[in-house]
């Protein structure tokens, strides 16, 4: 097998997938020949979008209408998949909340927020996705979208890097319990990227002109920011049967390097 049709004969659900990076997963599934593609989000309109454009590729696609942060609509996303599109056999955690907060403004309902979204949906998504797989006695993969800000990260992400770094942990938990079902389990800690989400909380949270984009480009070491497809591309990629055993990994995929220093 070389690197065309990594997701071939394969069911795979993206949390978040109906815009930004998880939409650009859900696609970079449909053209590496994924059976069907179910993506979870809020917005209707942005679902329908996506499912258009995975169906354009030749892809079956379902919008699973779910709010991340409510644990009764949580519980039921696994398992509307199954009923569609008759099984999972790979979960993408790509939904996230990255609302700002430092240490002393963080509110106790911002803070509950960043963990549901952030960390008990991931969990409990994960949870049920490997009773289905280990129901049927299937191999299986998950990856969980976190967040270099998951070291670390900056004074006024306090809340995110808080719940990232909890999944960074989670996912190394799960992938060594679950390695002998055969179930590969890994993150990736991606860095600042090119998104409409970024552009919104660029405009909100730091009075971004129209011209953020191309000064932040400038300023990075690669000469632009991480860009949806190409991290979409190394998430299919993990996904699929040329990753070999690698589980419980936690990928740095980003152009700086944490503990170096000029």
């Amino acid at each position: 097998m070389g690197f065309d049709g990594l997701m071939r004969n394969k069911v795979l659900l993206v949390s978040g997938g109906t815009q930004g990076l998880g939409a650009g997963i859900a696609m970079a599934a449909a053209e590496q020949g994924a059976e069907a593609v179910a993506v979870v989000g809020r917005n209707t309109e942005n679902g329908r979008e996506a499912v258009k454009r995975i169906e354009a590729a030749g892809t079956q696609a379902m919008f699973i209408k779910a709010d991340l942060s409510k644990m009764p609509q949580v519980g039921t996303v696994v398992e509307t998949a199954v009923k569609r599109l008759g099984r999972v056999d790979a979960l993408v955690n790509a939904a996230g909340l990255t609302t700002r907060g430092t240490m002393l403004d963080t509110t106790e309902e911002l803070f509950d927020a960043h963990v549901a979204v952030n960390l008990k949906a991931p969990f409990f998504l994960m949870q049920q996705v490997i009773a289905h797989l280990r129901e049927r006695g299937t191999s299986g993969n998950i990856a969980n979208i976190i967040t270099m800000s998951s070291h670390g990260g900056q004074p006024y992400l306090a809340p995110y890097a808080a719940t990232k770094a909890g999944l960074a942990g989670l996912t190394r938990n799960a992938a060594h319990a679950h390695r002998c079902d055969r179930i590969r389990i890994n993150g990736i800690n991606i860095g600042w990227t090119a998104t409409e989400g970024e552009d919104a909380i660029q405009r909100r949270f730091h009075n971004a002109g129209d011209d953020w984009l191309e000064k932040a480009n400038a300023s990075q070491p690669m000469g632009k920011l991480g860009q949806v497809d190409e991290i979409a591309d190394f998430v299919v990629f993990l996904l699929s049967e040329r990753s070999g055993v690698v589980t419980g990994s936690v990928v740095d995929w980003d152009q700086t390097v944490p503990g170096a220093y000029d």
